[in-house]
């Protein structure tokens, strides 16, 4: 069997990139039309010597928790606020984050490539402004994950097994290929390991068992694919199930509802 996973440009596994397709992100520039900038979860501050810093708290679809980093120290001032919001299948590689990042950019030339742009487009307004400020407001969030997935900043969850050089092979497999007929065997064997070591291993980083979180991401990709109106027989063919009836069972029990039900109301 061929590897169903992608490289990246460099040649070397893709973790986040079958991830990132699926998330949806929602931007408003909450230093415009009066919007709350106290209460926006994406900032750069910069202090009396120049220095910038990017925070951002993924925790809240409504605005920042209520961190000490969110708010600025003194001698700072915010050059940029915006509410971001993230939805979609991808948002379980956002929840991974830790609940408030705060980056010095002058440690992190990578990051301040893209805030420069973002500032930019902030202090001096011009035509497609909008557009841009939620094109590099995107770009920063995945920096952001690249950046806390190589500082190792989880100990537990999908992040942490990401990290993991084979648990990571595992992982993009599964997002990358929801209906294959993986068993605890196939994967272990994609990862390399043992079936043993890597059952243990995988529920130590990422803290359910590889067939619990395969069984959750085909479910969640079906709800997706659902609230596009594809039809039942489709979508359970797609993520892997036996038979329409295994896969109305096993979406009941995880949504409390029929998938034909999830189905009428997309329509």
């Amino acid at each position: 069997m061929s590897a169903p996973y992608r490289v990246s440009f460099s040649g070397k596994l893709d973790r986040l990139s079958s991830l990132i397709d699926r998330l949806r992100v929602q931007v408003v520039n909450a230093m415009t039309g009066g919007n709350d900038t106290d209460n926006a979860n994406l900032k750069v501050y910069r202090n009396g010597g120049g220095e910038l810093r990017l925070v951002f708290s993924p925790i809240s679809d409504d605005g920042a928790g209520d961190f000490p980093q969110m708010r600025p120290v003194p001698d700072e001032a915010v050059l940029v606020a915006a509410h971001i919001r993230i939805s979609g299948i991808g948002k379980h590689l956002v929840n991974a984050l830790p609940d408030c990042l705060s980056v010095s950019l002058s440690e992190e030339p990578y990051l301040t490539a893209v805030v420069m742009p973002l500032i930019e487009e902030v202090t001096t307004p011009r035509c497609g402004g909008q557009a841009a400020f939620q094109r590099l407001c995107e770009v920063v969030v995945i920096r952001l994950l690249r950046h806390a997935l190589e500082q190792g900043q989880a100990d537990t969850g999908l992040l942490s097994g990401l990290a993991h050089p084979r648990i990571a092979v595992a992982l993009v497999a599964i997002h990358e290929a929801p209906g294959e007929a993986w068993t605890l065997e196939k994967l272990a064997s994609t990862a390399g390991m043992s079936r043993t070591q890597f059952a243990v291993t995988f529920k130590d980083l990422v803290g359910e068992t590889p067939m619990g979180y395969l069984s959750n991401w085909r479910l969640d990709i079906a709800r997706a694919e659902l609230e596009t109106g594809r039809q039942v027989k489709i979508v359970a063919s797609l993520c892997g199930f036996a038979s329409p009836a295994a896969f109305s069972r096993a979406y009941s029990r995880r949504f409390g509802h029929s998938p034909k039900k999830r189905g009428n109301e997309a329509a």
